[in-house]
């Protein structure tokens, strides 16, 4: 992950770094301990909040900072956990109701919650290196913790965030690499249309896909499985409790495994492309269920359902956020154009007709028969929009002199006729 900030004249990026922690028993407790006090200051805090709402007024995070420092003396359990970490519990907070609402922002259950907090001060925070695979830091209140070692820091810690993820322990540690974002783009004046699908998660203008399976058959049947188990456990006993074990542990793989593929893409695509052309999605609206009310009911819920778990399980909103990210380190820069009728609309004639559509994978023109992959025809629409929104990128100094005309070998080839070529269109990558 990597963050832009400016300073006095320059600009730098701030990176994250993820590794496994080794605790002993003792330091998870003490985590443990912070977490719950973490979670007892956040719903206190956010009742608190709710309660000048309702009186129509308002207290920010200064005023609660100072009734936290103030109720240590009662509370003799709140100084058990470090002060700088409850005050960050505080800032996330202040920023979520800010962001979202001071009703909309959720309890942090005991059940649901996983423990997490945060070490601001990188002064406080010393990383050495033990061993060829080993590494430990210091933290408040800690003291000295082992963590596995899977890549050089690369930079000045500036904080750390201890969490943790079904049984393990993790730290992530914000750094800062000390580089900048390139004025300009190694290859400037390359462009490409990105469309995201339920069948290949990336299909580009070039007539390239990605995709990969993010879960095994016997990963999901093992999983079904479980899920039929804990249906027949009772609620709170220590069976129950093992099986959510071996279902987050699932769970956790395939996430690890999509958060992979989006990284890799997407470095791959922004080391190669000076403007980058993207879908504005609304997945939130597009995923939402087709159930309906009581008085009146949705139709074709199931097969919605699948749809949507579908589209999740392509992970698209962690690629266009994996793709910022990767963005800023090679100057490439992302353009978003609204999502209407790209995937109905004829690049070569510009018909819009639903009926061209002939299948997930056929586009052929009912207007001017040109034939083409939908997905790639999809993402050729985008590209074009993004050069007519970008102004074609005069004015973007990383992406340099887009205005030119396009030489015979970028334009598109002419069209192919034969569902035997179509399947060849668009070579998915297997990552």
């Amino acid at each position: 992950m990597y963050r832009a900030a400016s300073g006095i004249g320059e600009s730098f990026m701030l990176a994250g770094r993820r590794y496994r922690l080794m605790l002993t028993p003792e330091q998870v407790e003490r985590c443990e301990e912070f977490g719950r006090i973490c979670r007892s200051v956040w719903n206190t805090a956010l009742e608190q909040r709710r309660e000048y709402r309702r009186r129509g007024s308002w207290i920010n995070y200064e005023q609660q900072a100072w009734e936290l420092a103030d109720a240590k003396g009662d509370h003799e359990w709140l100084k058990l956990a470090p002060a700088q970490v409850l005050q960050q519990t505080l800032m996330d907070l202040e920023r979520a109701c800010r962001e979202r609402g001071t009703w909309r922002v959720n309890w942090r259950s005991q059940r649901r919650w996983s423990p997490s907090f945060r070490f601001p001060t990188g002064k406080l925070i010393t990383t050495e290196r033990i061993g060829k695979r080993w590494g430990r830091c210091k933290l408040p209140k800690l003291g000295w913790v082992r963590f596995r070692w899977t890549r050089a820091l690369g930079g000045i810690v500036r904080s750390a965030t201890v969490s943790r993820d079904g049984p393990d322990w993790f730290v992530s540690f914000l750094v800062d690499t000390g580089t900048a974002t390139p004025e300009q783009h190694a290859k400037p004046g390359s462009e490409v249309g990105i469309d995201r699908g339920v069948v290949t998660a990336v299909a580009t203008s070039d007539s390239v896909g990605f995709d990969r399976e993010f879960t095994t058959a016997g990963e999901q049947r093992r999983y079904l499985r479980l899920q039929r188990k804990l249906a027949r456990q009772q609620s709170g006993s220590a069976n129950r409790a093992k099986t959510l074990t071996a279902m987050r542990r699932i769970k956790r793989a395939e996430r690890n495994r999509r958060k992979d593929f989006c990284a890799q893409v997407s470095h791959r695509i922004a080391d190669e492309y000076a403007l980058i052309v993207l879908e504005r999605l609304h997945i939130r609206n597009m995923t939402a269920s087709a159930r309906g009310t009581v008085d009146d009911t949705g139709s074709k819920v199931s097969q919605k359902s699948g749809l949507n778990r579908n589209m999740l399980g392509k992970g698209w909103h962690a690629f266009e956020l994996a793709l910022r990210n990767a963005a800023r380190s090679t100057g490439s820069s992302i353009v978003k154009v609204p999502a209407a009728h790209t995937s109905q609309r004829c690049f070569a004639c510009h018909t819009v007709d639903q009926a061209s559509r002939e299948s997930q994978a056929v586009y052929r023109c009912t207007t001017c028969e040109h034939t083409d992959h939908a997905d790639v025809n999809a993402a050729k629409n985008i590209l074009a929009a993004g050069r007519k929104e970008a102004g074609r990128l005069h004015a973007v100094t990383a992406c340099g002199d887009l205005g030119v005309a396009r030489s015979a070998k970028q334009e598109p080839g002419t069209s192919v006729t034969g569902d035997r070529q179509l399947a060849l269109l668009v070579g998915v990558r297997r990552l």
